[in-house]
């Protein structure tokens, strides 16, 4: 209160802006399997997420966009692990898993021409626009975060983009990725270091509030 002239003076609070992250679970995989940080797969998307806004941000939610592995002969165990990952985030706050699926498919190998048994992602394109739309809609968020090095995330940014000018879409590219297309159409880039995944590791093991342990994968220590 003032004492001159009987007048007020009234500070002004900001609200801190709102993030919404939205993980490209398999890219995020992929390019830290070709980095060789597999022991990084043990990921606390949240507290991540976190370490990656600024001081005037605070973390609305996190959407988490992955298909589920199928059982594979030359790797037996490579759902089990992806299911026990997959249930310590579903412990998370504020996390949210959205499933595509793997349509089985083939691939030609280039060198013999041998047909081999593969899976193809699907769905996450579509989840991903989807929930970018109809977040923007609800006004969710104000600024948006997109962990993804996968240009077709550029048309649903694009849209977001052109249709609320007022929301700036960010993208983080995982470890070895990067994509021209996605900076071109993004407001900003920057690629998610090391340190922001060595930091910010699930404890080993995760506990449900049921009391259920779930150890990180052996394979990934």
């Amino acid at each position: 209160m003032s004492g001159s002239g009987g007048s007020a003076d009234f500070a002004i609070v900001l609200s801190p802006r709102r993030v919404v992250m939205y993980v490209d679970g398999l890219n995020l995989y992929y390019g830290l399997r070709e980095a060789g940080w597999r022991r990084y797969y043990w990921l606390d998307l949240r507290r991540m997420s976190q370490s990656l806004l600024r001081g005037d941000q605070s973390l609305a939610a996190v959407r988490y966009f992955t298909a589920k592995f199928a059982p594979n002969p030359a790797d037996p165990d490579r759902h089990t692990r992806q299911d026990a990952y997959l249930q310590a985030l579903d412990t998370l706050p504020c996390l949210s898993i959205h499933y595509g699926y793997h349509l089985p498919t083939t691939r030609v190998c280039p060198r013999c021409g041998a047909s081999i048994p593969s899976y193809e992602e699907k769905m996450t394109d579509v989840n991903i626009a989807v929930a970018l739309l109809n977040d923007a809609q609800d006004n969710l968020f104000d600024t948006a975060i997109v962990i993804s090095a996968d240009s077709d995330r550029s048309g649903p940014i694009s849209a977001v983009r052109s249709r609320y000018a007022n929301k700036p879409i960010l993208v983080a590219f995982p470890p070895k990725g990067v994509s021209k297309e996605l900076r071109r159409v993004a407001s900003g880039s920057f690629h998610i270091g090391r340190d922001a995944l060595r930091r910010n590791q699930l404890p080993d093991p995760v506990m449900k509030p049921d009391g259920y342990a779930i150890a990180k994968p052996q394979r990934w220590s």
